[in-house]
């Protein structure tokens, strides 16, 4: 276990991780991040930098052509989340969001929908009534209770599948440009709910190409270039006052 000097555990750490498609397209070259516990930070990063895919790797969901990762202090592979106890820890800690809410909704009701994931952790019919309850309160979406998923906005879906991850009450929280497609008003609300949960102690880990919430819900940034290498990580304050290095990495225009 990787113990940093100050005496905190790092939540993630990459060393050198790479990864490519079929073993051609290149997605992620030389990343080396740690992320520690309580962290507010913003994977930046133009289209095809490589943000959905590193955090799919801090997710488990796919493993580095080469590197190593590490979450909680452990090595996170295939082969440690076959472990049964390891694996049940780590989904009960860690939770993604994907950026298209349509690829995680999949139950017949919004309620059904919030009460999957804490069914699958084996908690009693009670805690999930109650955690079901809490969620659709807490978000104020109690009216969608009995919709399908699939009928609802654009807005409602993306707070049903933020709704479906706060049931589990995750430690880390791994957002795919969760502002994508959304209107202003649920945008701010969006910001308010990422905050809520850094206050609470979560850590926040999200990419994004959209830099003003890039300013609104974090302390630092990690900025990937069109090489899927990292150009830059810092206070978010000082990563996006570099307008040079934005414009080099196409996030804003020249």
């Amino acid at each position: 276990m990787d113990v940093q000097p100050n005496g905190y555990t790092p939540v993630f750490e990459t060393q050198d991780v790479c990864y490519s498609y079929d073993g051609h397209a290149l997605a992620l070259d030389n990343i080396c991040l740690a992320v520690k516990p309580g962290d507010r930070l913003v994977i930046l990063g133009s289209n095809g930098s490589g943000k959905s895919t590193l955090l799919k790797i801090l997710d488990g969901l796919v493993f580095p052509t080469s590197g190593s990762v590490q979450a909680f202090g452990h090595a996170l592979t295939a082969e440690a989340l076959q472990d049964d106890r390891f694996n049940f820890d780590f989904r009960s800690r860690v939770a993604f969001v994907f950026q298209e809410s349509d690829a995680q909704l999949f139950m017949p009701s919004v309620w059904d929908e919030i009460a999957f994931g804490p069914l699958q952790m084996n908690a009693s019919h009670a805690d999930v009534i109650q955690r079901v309850e809490s969620v659709l309160q807490t978000l104020e979406i109690e009216k969608l209770r009995d919709r399908a998923p699939h009928q609802l906005s654009g807005g409602e879906k993306r707070k049903v599948a933020l709704a479906s991850v706060l049931s589990l009450t995750p430690e880390v929280w791994l957002l795919d440009e969760p502002s994508a497609g959304l209107d202003p008003r649920t945008v701010s609300w969006l910001v308010e709910f990422v905050n809520s949960q850094a206050r609470a102690g979560k850590t926040m880990v999200v990419g994004t190409h959209d830099l003003n919430l890039a300013r609104a819900i974090s302390d630092r940034a990690c900025i990937l270039d069109e090489n899927h290498q990292i150009a830059a990580a810092g206070r978010t304050d000082d990563v996006l006052s570099d307008h040079d290095l934005l414009v080099e990495v196409n996030l804003v225009r020249q």
